[in-house]
């Protein structure tokens, strides 16, 4: 007998999706869209106007008590005690061996910490944080918020247009990876400044129950605005682009942040922290390998898995890969050893079976334009 496949689950806003026409997929134990039209059109939507998205599936783990603060610093490899209120940080949950158990954001929240993971990684995070704070070396509780939680992004330069229009508050003063309580269209949220896609943007955490309201309200007031529905295709080429790293491509548990470039998040000078043996050591040496970025030099397009060669030898493989709907290139994201990183040094990456040329080029690929610029 086989056995029977896992149920998916759903966001509040599925009806919404299917409303729309989306083409949905299994992602994360959840039923998500895709795309509504098509990923480049609603990639370039988010470059140029403002893009929406159901990001409800992400996992949100609230920490609070007296050692919240003592908790979350020995639980992440950053350090959360530098954080003002209303601050975020960007930061990882390694495994005692320097092993990445997820990405995570951590905001400092009225009462006590939020820290948001990845879907796929939920389960993880979350027994993690409550095998630490079972030991009863801290005096915390960890709540898991998941199924309460709805989250919804407005992403691009016409981002903050949209939202001014739908608040009383002072966007102007909410910088980046800052965080501010009050009401949008009507709906009490946690407006958050944080974006995944190279542009600027914001996230808005509210009850799950109000989150059909709050979608309405946003795509209803953003029609002018060429706001469009956006799903996970456009945010995976929008992230690529911005050479920003996802897990299961670029990270993972045999992956430690000095490889993948995020040796800027570890802070060892905090003290004892889970893996912090291991990535001081690391630090110490110097990674054996390093993520590189990628340009093809000719019309191959580099997919995950694809081998990359050095000198005809295979030396590492491509982690991420697409036809940049942005710059008109091939990019791709790999490791390579450490030895042989290096901007401007020609590799090869194999393309069914066949060695196509490629040149190493400094993360990231897109910068958006400063606020400034014509």
């Amino acid at each position: 007998m086989t056995e029977a496949p896992a149920l998916l689950r759903h966001t509040p806003l599925h009806a919404s999706h299917l409303a729309l026409q989306a083409r949905m997929v299994p992602y994360a134990g959840y039923e998500m869209p895709v795309q509504y039209t098509s990923i480049i059109d609603e990639h370039r939507t988010v470059r140029s106007a403002v893009g929406l998205f159901d990001l409800s599936h992400m996992g949100e783990i609230h920490l609070s008590g007296p050692e919240a603060l003592a908790f979350v610093r020995y639980a992440v490899v950053s350090d959360p005690g530098l954080l003002e209120p209303g601050q975020a940080q960007y930061s990882m949950l390694c495994a005692p061996d320097g092993g990445i158990i997820d990405d995570v954001i951590v905001y400092r929240v009225e009462d006590g910490y939020l820290i948001v993971c990845n879907a796929a990684n939920h389960d993880a995070v979350l027994a993690q944080l409550q095998s630490l704070g079972g030991r009863g070396d801290f005096d915390v509780q960890v709540s898991d918020r998941s199924d309460e939680t709805a989250l919804i992004a407005p992403q691009g330069p016409k981002a903050a247009e949209l939202l001014a229009r739908l608040t009383d508050l002072d966007l102007s003063t909410l910088g980046n990876y800052r965080s501010i309580q009050g009401r949008v269209a009507g709906t009490e949220c946690l407006v958050a400044r944080t974006g995944y896609t190279g542009e600027d943007g914001f996230e808005l955490f509210c009850a799950a129950r109000r989150a059909q309201r709050l979608w309405d309200a946003l795509i209803s007031t953003g029609e002018d605005l060429g706001l469009r529905p956006c799903g996970l295709g456009s945010r995976d080429t929008l992230r690529l682009e911005a050479g920003m790293p996802l897990y299961g491509n670029e990270l993972d548990r045999s992956v430690n942040p000095y490889e993948a470039n995020l040796g800027r998040v570890v802070k060892l000078e905090k003290g004892e922290f889970v893996g912090r043996g291991a990535l001081a050591a690391v630090q110490q040496t110097g990674p054996q390998r390093k993520l590189v970025g990628l340009v093809m030099r000719d019309e191959a397009i580099a997919r995950h898995g694809y081998p990359v060669l050095v000198d005809g030898t295979e030396a590492g493989s491509v982690t991420s890969g697409t036809l940049s709907p942005t710059l008109g290139e091939r990019i791709a994201m790999a490791y390579l050893p450490a030895a042989r990183a290096a901007v401007g040094a020609a590799v090869e990456v194999l393309v069914r079976e066949r060695p196509h040329p490629a040149e190493q080029v400094k993360l990231p690929f897109y910068r958006r334009p400063k606020p400034d610029a014509a």
